[in-house]
């Protein structure tokens, strides 16, 4: 699982975009998704949002809409966005993975600590309410 290693040496910096500062990759948690999504598992590459900042809510909420119209809900998959609700607004994201012949959840946080994989059952834990988007077929 080689091209794991290379997401997992990545920083997490509210608004990046995958840049590469100071020898290391950083990104927010719907960067990471996004371009895990598209590098990983060649899945069409979702809208940026490189404005949103997880200060703001309602810019959280303007773009988890515009996204959903082109995914739908599924069951966990591998290439599926995590998204973690609190109430109606989404606050996190995290990308399905497999590893080991498992499902988990790779994501990263904006508290210092690095990006982490996780079994989903052990994700879910986590939050009140995780709900997870497909591409549409």
């Amino acid at each position: 699982m080689n091209w794991l290693e290379r997401y997992m040496g990545a920083r997490y910096r509210d608004g990046a975009r995958g840049e590469v500062v100071g020898g290391v990759l950083e990104y927010d948690c719907w960067s990471l998704a996004r371009a895990v999504r598209h590098e990983v598992y060649a899945k069409p590459l979702l809208p940026s949002w490189g404005h949103v900042r997880n200060t703001m809510p309602r810019e959280f909420a303007r773009a988890h809409e515009a996204v959903s119209s082109c995914l739908e809900e599924c069951s966990p998959e591998v290439g599926a966005v995590a998204a973690v609700f609190r109430g109606r607004l989404v606050t996190h994201v995290g990308v399905v993975i497999e590893v080991d012949g498992r499902l988990a959840v790779l994501d990263i946080r904006g508290d210092g600590l690095p990006v982490r994989w996780q079994w989903v059952r052990d994700f879910e834990s986590r939050y009140l309410r995780v709900i997870y988007y497909r591409d549409k077929t």
